[in-house]
């Protein structure tokens, strides 16, 4: 039996070892976001700086992880198998939720996940127990819920905090210093770069070495002793040193964002080390235990009274961490995906926005613009101009590529640090993660990086970020508690069947998301935005428009064939499908038309407007065959779904040859934009007969209406769907022959 538990502390570090890749790849964006936003130095560079803040504070954490040995469950009351089950669990559910996060591209808390995985599969563990203990355990005795509500309490404190500060900071900050920032740097810059600086330190003090080796409690009590001192000293040091780099040219700016990137890595490896190889750690310590000291006990017999107690870990794992860390950090996509997240939510200029819009952000959008009108009502009219003048964007010093100046990447830092610091001296459990995103939030939102024609989808992406977070904590639970209950009564088969799932499914992930990333770098889509030569634009812009036309016309043959199939022969779910279909498709179109409209703007001058109304009708047009087969399709669908009364067998027989030449036509004219051979004239033949041979249908349709005294409600719908057939052929023909001018030298 201990072969067994041997194999599975080996399978907690196998699942640990990518446990800490996803990991790396979701909390890169805490330290690397600001830096690659403001473009504050070359990619590599910022990489060595975070690396090298990885690499010192995970060999200098003590590796301690009391949360995963005695934060949630009790351990003096579980057995030796009960604790294995639990972590396990815990390894197993965490690794896959933290992947599916970072292919999502959206940042979540590893320290929320870990805490209520922990929490879902010590539930299941007490269930048990209290279960079958006929009152001798109660769930109060075996878990400790207190450290899972304070990470509850700290969601709602460092979302709003962090946010609010954010915010305010930068406010004053651009008004200080405004997007010109070259005249405001040179008589603040110094003042301003030893105050980050002296920050920066004393988060580095209070966050990132709070519990590495270095701060024995000696150290500790010299420094709560004395921090005005020391911080007074920094705030003086930095400042000459600041106003020495001035002299030299240096950019002050540069040096802060550099530093807080290198501070946050630290505190990332230094801390939040322990939600990746805490759990893992804590099995090896369990089993050491039991071998030594069970003395022929069984593993359900031998309680893990140990745990209790706070163990140091061998610098070897410190250091091995670090270097997959490092790794990780420099060869991960999925981590420049999630720092790409925060980024485009917070960028300056407007672009393809990545999220859609929801009632609840067009609702703020609609408060944020009443409470602004009547704050500007009142007033006074010189203020706003001065005002106006510091917000004054359009003298911007912003790095060829940036997504914002240097001055709200150091904002973003210092106000993080300054923030996590502060919490972490008070003992409130600020999250990293929230903390450094919502800063990032707010500041592009004093900003005013979110307009009026942007706001709305990047609310809606914060929102999505925050509903994620408490999603993150739900699914946690349920997922650990579900595992925990297959691996108590599976056993080995269980234990072993799992684990080669997991790491099928995160290789799997990781092959499936190279592939689609390879795919995307080479989309015209892709290109087009990334496109900075403008006698390329339009040859890539036809390109561009060429596809999605053909795909959208492809996808209405597709859609109207599985309508059509669904309507004349009673299916509901071939319909549902294909509702959904459409349902679906509005999202995408969106998108592609607002890549579209920035690309336009990057046009030469004498191909802007014909150009653009060409391309402009073609988009309207394809939006005009979308609703039609959003006309056509929902009706059909509410219809049938209802168990209403299909439609007869004269009805079937007129349509059906009718309807297959409608998906004929459809593919020709998808063939025909593809290929570039466009004949408008046998298709316009075509529609022309098709719309005359629907015409007549629709006639017999009304002749049969007046001659039957039958329910009249599939009579209805079945003219609808006819109408907006004869709607999409003509759409059609009138999509190709615009996009044939679009096209057209």
């Amino acid at each position: 039996m201990e072969s067994f538990y041997l194999l599975c502390v080996g399978i907690l570090f196998i699942i640990a070892t990518f446990d800490v890749m996803v990991g790396v790849s979701n909390d890169a964006v805490n330290f690397l976001q600001s830096a690659i936003g403001s473009k504050a130095a070359k990619f590599r560079t910022l990489l060595i700086i975070a690396a090298i803040g990885i690499f010192i504070g995970a060999s200098m954490s003590n590796g301690m992880m009391d949360i995963a040995r005695h934060g949630i469950y009790q351990p003096q009351y579980f057995y030796f198998n009960e604790i294995m089950v639990i972590l396990l669990a815990v390894m197993l559910t965490d690794v896959i939720l933290l992947d599916v996060f970072n292919s999502l591209g959206l940042p979540t808390s590893t320290t929320v996940s870990m805490v209520f995985e922990l929490l879902g599969g010590t539930f299941a563990l007490a269930m048990i127990k209290v279960l079958g203990s006929d009152g001798g355990y109660t769930m109060g005795e075996l878990i400790n819920t207190d450290k899972a509500l304070s990470v509850i309490v700290a969601i709602f404190v460092s979302v709003a905090l962090a946010f609010v500060c954010g915010a305010i900071v930068q406010y004053l900050a651009r008004m200080l210093f405004k997007y010109n920032y070259e005249k405001q740097l040179k008589r603040w810059g110094a003042l301003f770069g030893g105050f980050a600086l002296t920050t920066i330190v004393y988060f580095i003090l209070f966050k990132g070495l709070k519990d590495s080796s270095l701060m024995t409690a000696e150290n500790k009590r010299l420094i709560q002793d004395n921090t005005l001192l020391i911080l007074g000293c920094c705030m003086g040091g930095f400042t000459v040193v600041m106003f020495v780099l001035q002299l030299l040219k240096v950019n002050v700016l540069k040096i802060v964002v550099m530093a807080g990137t290198f501070a946050l890595a630290l505190a990332f490896a230094g801390n939040d080390l322990v939600n990746f190889i805490g759990v893992p750690l804590a099995g090896l310590s369990s089993y050491v235990d039991y071998t030594n000291n069970a003395n022929g006990a069984a593993p359900d017999a031998f309680l893990m009274t140990s745990l209790t107690e706070s163990a140091s870990t061998n610098p070897l794992f410190l250091i091995g961490a670090g270097l997959v860390m490092v790794i990780v950090l420099f060869t991960s996509k999925k981590a420049h995906r999630v720092v790409q997240t925060s980024i485009a939510l917070s960028r300056q200029s407007a672009g393809e926005e990545g999220f859609g819009t929801s009632p609840v952000a067009r609702q703020l959008v609609r408060i944020s613009l009443n409470i602004n009108n009547g704050v500007s009502k009142i007033t006074p009219q010189p203020v706003k101009e001065w005002i106006e003048k510091r917000f004054d964007s359009s003298d911007a010093i912003l790095p060829d590529g940036a997504a914002y100046d240097l001055v709200r990447a150091s904002i973003n830092l210092v106000v993080a640090s300054l923030l996590i610091a502060l919490g972490t001296s008070l003992k409130l459990p600020l999250s990293t993660t929230y903390v450094t995103f919502m800063v990032a939030m707010g500041t592009s939102l004093a900003d005013r990086a979110w307009g009026r024609e942007s706001a709305v989808f990047r609310i809606t992406g914060v929102i999505s970020v925050i509903g994620g977070w408490f999603i993150t904590a739900g699914v946690a639970f349920i997922a650990s508690f579900i595992v925990a209950l297959i691996l108590h009564y599976g056993g080995m088969i269980a234990t072993i069947l799992l684990t080669i799932a997991v790491i099928v499914i995160i290789i799997r992930s990781q092959l499936s998301f190279s592939k689609k990333q390879k795919e995307d770098s080479q989309s015209t889509e892709q290109l087009l935005l990334t496109n900075k030569d403008p006698e390329q634009t339009l040859p890539l812009l036809q390109q561009h428009t060429r596809e999605q036309y053909s795909e959208f016309v492809g996808w209405c043959a597709h859609v109207y064939e599985r309508a059509a199939e669904g309507f004349l022969n009673d299916s509901a779910s071939i319909m549902r499908k294909a509702n959904n279909k459409v349902k679906n498709e509005r999202q995408k179109l969106r998108i592609t038309h607002r890549v579209s409209t920035v690309a336009l703007s990057q046009l030469k001058e004498q191909d802007w407007i014909e150009r653009g109304l060409y391309l402009q009708q073609g988009n309207e047009i394809v939006m005009d065959i979308f609703h039609s087969m959003k006309r056509m399709v929902e009706p059909a669908f509410e219809h049938i779904d209802n168990n209403f009364e299909p439609i007869d067998e004269k009805q079937l027989t007129e349509y059906n040859g009718t309807g297959t030449d409608i998906i004929r036509y459809l593919h020709r004219c998808q063939e025909a934009i593809a290929n570039k051979t466009i004949d408008t004239g046998e298709l316009s033949k075509e529609s022309n007969d098709l719309i005359r041979r629907i015409s007549q249908i629709k006639r017999n349709e009304m002749q049969h209406i007046r001659a039957t005294s039958a329910s009249k409600k599939v009579d209805l719908v079945y003219l609808t769907f006819l109408q907006e057939s004869q709607n999409i052929v003509a759409y059609t023909i009138n999509l190709i022959k615009i996009n044939n001018k679009f096209q057209t030298e």
